[in-house]
């Protein structure tokens, strides 16, 4: 189970090596995405909180990324967070998240990304439920939910 400081570990010193990379250019990623997927996810826009219904979506399965279709949360650990975008405690598989500092809007936070393709998917706190304590604040227009 990763904790915060295993988050800060890798957004400092780096992330698991993927079991795999998939590249594309800016182009091949706007042929086969939504206007509003390319944006959050290849530009890292943020969508507007409460935008999706994935939010309130509690049954099992699991959510991929819209990009490259890579499993990276489980249902088990979705809870609401009351953010306004989907939350996860852990991620489905360690190698498939990445974490990198984000400085930007005049704060210091955690970035995750797909560890595949690079998306961006949202930020991660140490402000989610125990035993963990992480919450993975992610933007639905960045899953696909299986």
């Amino acid at each position: 189970m990763l904790k915060w400081t295993d988050v800060i570990k890798y957004a400092n010193k780096g992330n698991e090596t993927p079991p795999k990379r998939v590249e594309k250019s800016s182009d091949e990623w706007k042929e086969i995405l939504t206007e509003e997927e390319f944006y959050v996810a290849r530009l890292k826009g943020t969508e507007r909180p409460h935008s999706s219904d994935m939010c309130a979506l509690f049954e099992p399965g699991k959510y991929n990324c819209i990009c490259c279709d890579t499993l990276l949360f489980d249902a088990s650990e979705k809870f609401n967070s009351g953010t306004g975008w989907p939350s996860f405690t852990q991620p489905a598989d360690i190698s498939h998240v990445a974490y990198h500092k984000d400085s930007s809007h005049g704060m210091v936070r955690v970035e995750v990304t797909c560890n595949i393709c690079d998306a961006h998917l949202g930020h991660v706190f140490p402000d989610g439920p125990p035993p963990g304590g992480l919450r993975y604040c992610v933007n639905a227009v960045s899953l696909k939910k299986q």
